[in-house]
């Protein structure tokens, strides 16, 4: 009889496909070759991605108010490696990179810009897992939300790792790489009108 060290050593490491198989209804991501599931979002949450969301998609998507260029959207399933599979909370594809509009379960066209959203299920594994895969995958900018302390923390690649390019809290207003074409009141992303 295999111990369970041994069981779980034989165990196959998972990809997209076992999320694809997975009910529609479940929300999980594919991390170090494990299916984790995504825990529901708190309302803070929510409202934190679909403010940001909303924030860039007209003037980096549409053109309106800004100077367009990008495919943005939420929740989307990404495969980085075989078995590093991610659905971010926001992520973006520079058209002059990615011109066709990224299509099909998972994405596998490498984002340009990622930004999750903290929780206290997922905070360690954005600011651990995740943020060393972004890097090692070639994402330039990842931006971390942090409903609980409303804050921004805008990285950037480097060769070496992501470096902090600014940390902004409620009250600030910012020009965050790579949108650095108009401002942002960090406090939308936290419900300021």
């Amino acid at each position: 009889m295999l111990s369970p060290v041994a069981v779980y050593a034989q165990k196959p490491l998972a990809t997209a496909s076992d999320l694809v198989s997975l009910p529609d209804e479940v929300r999980a991501e594919v991390v170090r070759g494990v299916v984790t599931e995504k825990a529901a979002p708190t309302f803070e949450h929510g409202d934190a991605q679909s403010s940001l969301a909303g924030v860039l998609k007209d003037p980096f998507q549409r053109g309106r108010g800004g100077p367009g260029g990008w495919w943005i959207a939420t929740e989307v399933d990404i495969e980085l490696e075989a078995h590093e599979v991610y659905r971010p909370d926001v992520a973006g594809w520079r058209r002059e990179r990615v011109t066709e509009r990224p299509r099909g379960r998972p994405v596998r066209a490498r984002p340009d810009w990622v930004a999750e959203v903290l929780s206290v299920s997922n905070a360690e594994t954005d600011l651990g897992a995740k943020l060393v895969t972004y890097h090692r995958s070639g994402v330039a900018h990842y931006w971390i939300v942090d409903p609980e302390h409303e804050t921004l923390t805008v990285y950037r690649w480097t060769a070496e790792g992501y470096v902090v390019l600014l940390s902004a809290g409620r009250r600030d207003r910012v020009r965050a790489a790579p949108f650095e074409d108009i401002e942002i009141a960090v406090g939308q992303l936290f419900g300021e009108a």
